[in-house]
């Protein structure tokens, strides 16, 4: 009897043993902590298979997803194959799936596709015969030095999908070219570049001087890249006309005013503008009226994206001196009897020292969503009333710092929870490396990207860090932060 008993304890604690051993609650996860991203950039039109060199390498999960800025001009499978759409730049990220939130993100140039004969031009007539000539597949290059126009340029022929028509500053040139309509009279018909066509990719051309708007566009599927719009009669670049499915991609639209010092904005998606237009990387600055102007007018229900976009000091001019436009940092949308709805989605969106407001809305009826966004020293920094009201409001992640006027958050429905100001949290000067808001007219980064700078990212102290919620974009620590910059030691 004791004899089996003995045998029974040692069969007991060997199986608790095993047991113990294969108890995975014991095996401590090791959390990724550094994604880099491996591959080769595109000059062939075709694709190149990415990879992820994961720090440590023996993290538990090593599993990524793989996103694109804009797949516009490239897409990405979910095993990391990078395929061309168009000739351009996309940011790729890949974000690991084991919960921590980093991620790694690179830039690669995309080259190309539907390469068709290449024109050279460098004069205004070369410049506008090859506009007027040009179908699908070709590549126009303009070489760098100031052009003079004194009528509106055209660009009404199509590219399609596969073959984009691409209109670019000669790439072996370090001089950008300038198209100075300055000869023109102030007139709602004297527009600087109308494009009407579709499938264009228009890069690196600075655009001045327009009686009427910089670049008006009424196409679709088109790509705007690396362009500046200043000093022109009205918005800088201005979507209508039906046009959609638009990109404007890392443009700067800066001191346009009309000669009432009332209007002229930096960009404009408004009016009878079509849907699923999108601005990524954009800067507008120091314009009469707004930076970003939705209003609508004999359309209704259209959606427009922004990423990472920033607006300040609008409703001011170049002098400095106070206009009497609007001075709004995104006015989100509007119509003459207050019943249209323009949907916006803003990402890492930045309002600062706007006469104004910062995010405003001026009676759209359509739906807002602000992730991750900061509004500093506006009039109001964020202003949806509730006079006609908007359908739905959503905040996430977002600050308001130093406006001038107290916020308001109206909505028939909102959804604002994870802001710096809730949940006990503060939002004061010490959240941050810097407040000069002359940083955020810094020059951009040889590829068009907008400049890392100081303001507004938040300091090693700030109690804004890790205080989010996940909303699908990539970031850093435990949990997303507070406003549009992560914190990166």
């Amino acid at each position: 009897m004791r004899k089996f008993s003995f045998q029974l304890l040692v069969l007991s604690l060997v199986l608790f043993a095993v047991g113990c051993s294969n108890d995975s609650s014991d095996v401590e996860e090791i959390q990724v902590t550094s994604i880099t991203i491996l591959g080769e950039t595109i000059s062939d039109g075709l694709s190149s298979q990415l990879s992820v060199q994961i720090v440590p390498a023996n993290a538990t999960e090593t599993s990524v997803t793989w996103s694109v800025s804009d797949p516009t001009v490239a897409t990405i499978s979910n095993n990391g194959l990078l395929s061309a759409v168009s000739n351009g730049s996309v940011n790729v990220t890949a974000t690991s799936q084991d919960g921590s939130g980093v991620f790694g993100d690179r830039s690669f140039t995309i080259s190309g596709v539907g390469v068709g004969p290449v024109i050279v031009v460098q004069t205004s007539q070369e410049i506008t015969e090859a506009i007027i000539t040009a179908s699908a597949g070709d590549i126009i290059y303009v070489k760098g030095g100031e052009y003079q126009f004194a009528s509106t340029i055209n660009f009404s022929a199509d590219g399609t999908s596969e073959n984009a028509i691409i209109f670019m500053g000669d790439p072996d040139d370090s001089e950008r070219p300038q198209f100075n309509f300055s000869a023109m009279s102030e007139n709602s018909s004297n527009r600087g570049i109308q494009l009407s066509g579709d499938y264009w990719h228009i890069k690196g051309i600075d655009v001045f001087g327009a009686g009427d708007n910089g670049m008006y566009i009424t196409g679709h599927y088109n790509l705007v890249e690396f362009c500046t719009f200043s000093e022109n009669a009205d918005s800088g670049l201005q979507i209508s006309g039906g046009g959609s499915n638009n990109t404007i991609l890392n443009c700067d639209s800066f001191y346009n005013a009309d000669s009432s010092l009332e209007n002229a904005d930096g960009f404009a998606c408004k009016l009878t503008a079509g849907t699923d237009n999108k601005f990524i990387g954009c800067r507008a600055w120091q314009n009469l009226d707004d930076g970003w102007d939705g209003y609508l007018r004999d359309n209704d229900n259209i959606t427009t994206y922004y990423e990472n976009c920033w607006a300040f000091k609008n409703g001011y001019l170049m002098d400095g001196s106070a206009g009497i436009g609007d001075g709004n940092g995104f006015k989100t949308g509007g119509s003459d009897d207050k019943t249209l709805k323009h949907h916006g989605v803003y990402k890492n969106c930045i309002a600062a020292g706007n006469i104004y407001d910062g995010f405003d809305h001026n009676s759209n009826r359509g739906d807002i969503e602000l992730y991750n966004c900061s509004a500093y020293n506006n009039g109001r920094n964020i202003s949806f009333s509730s006079t006609n009201i908007a359908n739905f409001l959503l905040i996430k992640n977002s600050l308001s710092f130093e406006g001038n006027n107290s916020d308001s958050y109206s909505a028939t429905q909102t959804d604002i929870s994870n802001n710096g100001w809730q949940s006990g949290l503060t939002t004061d000067a010490s959240d941050f490396v810097s407040l000069d808001m002359d940083l955020l007219a810094s020059p951009r980064n040889a590829d068009g990207s907008l400049p890392d700078i100081d303001f507004l990212k938040l300091s090693s102290g700030s109690d804004l860090i890790d205080q989010g919620v996940d909303v699908g974009l990539p970031f850093l620590g435990t949990a997303p932060d507070i406003g549009a910059f992560e914190y990166q030691d």
